[in-house]
């Protein structure tokens, strides 16, 4: 078996740093799922992405993550010494940010609260893409990452993705707003001082406020969020997700959306092998209430 993700990224960085003259040496992997996230000495993080897409959307999440940061919103910001950005390294995207130094768990009412205040922003004037189909991504790995499923696994996806999608172009959405794209409690920190940042803007696009509020549910439903976190989102945005009648529809997109990372990283993430099954497993089963993990079980 060749090199993992883990292993791929590591000798990148290591090379992208040496050219750049910055010190890589104790660099700390934070999180390996869309990207390689490494903490470096400095107060840097590098991202190495693995998204198909990432070389032609990253210019636009710097030029967003710039525009949010000088109007004062709390966000993260890229480190503009380094020339460039997003670098390209073969088929990979790397980016430089800000490390933010943080405290705590932040809550769902403060996500709730940021998030509300991102829907009331402008659309940036940028080239910012539409979001029209969230299951693209994973349309695409099933294509493209036949080697981890089985024939009828393919086959049930294709069809479930097909299902999934005319439905999503059914939902009565209200008017288009900046999305964060991916609104998980996991993308905000609490800082030294006790406020919060949102980061992580890969998924920015303009699209329907639902898509972002439904990670918070979408927590609760696979991720361990409890009610009252829910209940605290809802409060903290204004508005209650669970009584918009394409609810249900929305959910059941968010579960096929949650398993296309794993497809696509199967090959070289251990944990990706060992997730893949357990959520294909509940979704073929029809089980909606499943346990699935962000990180091995301890």
């Amino acid at each position: 078996m060749g090199r993992t993700l883990a292993e791929e990224a590591f000798g990148l960085l290591h090379e992208v740093c040496g050219e750049l003259g910055v010190d890589a040496q104790g660099a700390r992997l934070l999180r390996l799922r869309s990207n390689a996230v490494f903490k470096l000495r400095g107060e840097m993080v590098v991202r190495i992405a693995t998204a198909p897409d990432a070389l032609t959307r990253l210019p636009v999440v710097l030029a967003v993550a710039r525009w949010l940061a000088d109007r004062g919103f709390p966000t993260v910001r890229p480190v503009d010494e380094i020339p460039g950005q997003p670098l390209v390294y073969g088929d990979r995207a790397i980016t430089f940010w800000r490390y933010v130094p943080s405290r705590g768990r932040p809550t769902t009412r403060e996500l709730g609260r940021v998030l509300h205040n991102l829907h009331r922003e402008p659309v940036p004037p940028m080239g910012l893409r539409r979001l029209t189909d969230p299951l693209s991504e994973v349309r695409h790995a099933v294509e493209h990452r036949a080697e981890v499923l089985t024939p009828g696994q393919r086959a049930w996806l294709r069809d479930r993705i097909e299902e999934l999608t005319d439905r999503w172009g059914d939902l009565e959405t209200g008017p288009p707003v900046l999305l964060h794209g991916d609104a998980w409690i996991d993308n905000l920190l609490r800082c030294q001082d006790g406020h919060v940042v949102l980061l992580d803007w890969d998924g920015v696009a303009v699209g329907p406020r639902e898509w972002d509020l439904v990670h918070t549910y979408h927590g609760q439903r696979r991720f361990g969020l409890s009610a009252d976190d829910v209940d605290d989102f809802a409060r903290a945005y204004g508005s209650d997700l669970r009584l918009w009648p394409g609810y249900g529809t929305l959910m059941e997109v968010r579960d096929m959306y949650a398993v296309g990372i794993h497809i696509r990283n199967a090959l070289g993430d251990p944990f990706s092998r060992q997730e893949l099954p357990r959520r294909l497993d509940s979704l073929t089963r029809g089980d909606g209430h499943a346990r699935w993990y962000m990180a091995s079980p301890a």
